[in-house]
């Protein structure tokens, strides 16, 4: 059965473009387009889809007012689709709060219509998966068992942390939780240029550790979380006992740029049995083999389990290629890392 999809955006080419290139996949079906969320609204009642992409600058009502009404009233998985810039980047991270499953970004000098569409396509497949009423609950019963954690002393020790659908979220859940003086952390998160950001200054508000989108060269010490950026890989490196990041451009690995398995798999050859991996919510099998490297090389390697997942794709990978030491439900995640810490 085909995912039933509605494309929601105010611009007759964009609609267009998005028919067509969804078209091209046998699994997905555009079954309707709308020009603005009242006409949308009409037509997710009556046409059920299973997955909405939505612009979010639209006129008569902006898709963020739209999504809020959409997950009180009728919640189902919500792709938001944004313009690559930096109020762009900050509204879809506002969106993501609000409920949306993913964000993804136009095509534009970054990024051409094979790389958006195929993207698209992957984040329309995971979202189909989703059950909006499902997320709010995974989310609230976490923060219910969340404490507060410290650690004596710092280490050198390094976390790898990857993540895609859901794992803004559960990102936020686990860094939050972390004490100002945790180990050093490098992040990959699948979210496009700029938005990866937005992301990381909003977390570094909330957080008692720094948090940044990496840039070439970052240390990686003690109380801070380096993210990524989007449409870059991020790879650690060492130098003497001091390790670094560098950020390189590079072909897509498992469909992602940047792509978890690039990252864990640098994790396994610098930090070896000084690092602590984890693997968390989302689709395909992006990690899981890098995990698996780095559980070889003495690692600690932690996945989330499927009840608190948004989507199960990435850990069950993990789990089934034999990287994983032991599977941990997200309210539990902050606790086992700094265990093995």
């Amino acid at each position: 059965m085909a995912i039933k999809v509605l494309i929601v955006d105010d611009s007759a080419v964009v609609r267009k473009v998005f028919t067509k290139e969804l078209s091209t996949d046998p699994e997905i079906k555009v079954i309707a387009t709308a020009p603005d969320p009242y006409v949308a609204r009409d037509k997710i009642v009556n046409l059920k889809p299973d997955v909405v992409t939505l612009d979010i600058e639209m006129p008569r009502m902006d898709g963020i007012t739209f999504l809020r009404k959409l997950m009180k009233y009728y919640p189902i998985p919500v792709i938001v689709v944004s313009s690559l810039t930096q109020k762009g980047s900050d509204i879809a991270m506002e969106a993501l709060n609000d409920g949306a499953v993913d964000v993804m970004c136009k095509p534009g000098p970054s990024y051409s219509v094979g790389d958006m569409s195929m993207g698209l396509i992957e984040k329309i497949k995971a979202a189909a998966h989703v059950d909006p009423n499902n997320l709010k609950t995974i989310l609230s019963q976490a923060h219910k068992e969340k404490q507060n954690y410290s650690l004596t002393r710092t280490t050198n020790k390094v976390i790898a942390i990857g993540a895609s659908t859901g794992g803004t979220q559960a990102l936020e859940f686990i860094l939050t939780a972390m004490p100002a003086n945790a180990p050093g952390i490098v992040i990959v998160q699948h979210m496009p240029e700029k938005f990866t950001r937005s992301f990381a200054d909003r977390l570094d508000t909330l957080c008692k550790i720094t948090v940044k989108e990496a840039e070439n060269r970052d240390r990686v010490t003690p109380g801070k979380a380096l993210i990524a950026p989007g449409n870059m890989h991020m790879v650690l490196g060492r130098s003497g006992a001091s390790y670094y990041v560098n950020i390189k451009n590079g072909p897509l690995v498992k469909r992602q740029r940047p792509a978890v398995e690039v990252l864990f798999n640098s994790v396994a050859k610098y930090a070896g049995n000084n690092a602590i991996g984890v693997i968390l919510t989302g689709m395909g099998s992006d990690g899981a083999e890098g995990l698996f490297k780095m559980k070889n090389s003495g690692a600690a390697t932690l996945a989330q389990d499927e009840k608190s997942c948004v989507v199960f794709g990435m850990p069950k990978e993990a789990i089934k290629k034999g990287g994983v030491d032991k599977i941990v439900s997200l309210a539990e995640m902050p606790s086992e890392i700094l265990t093995c810490v």
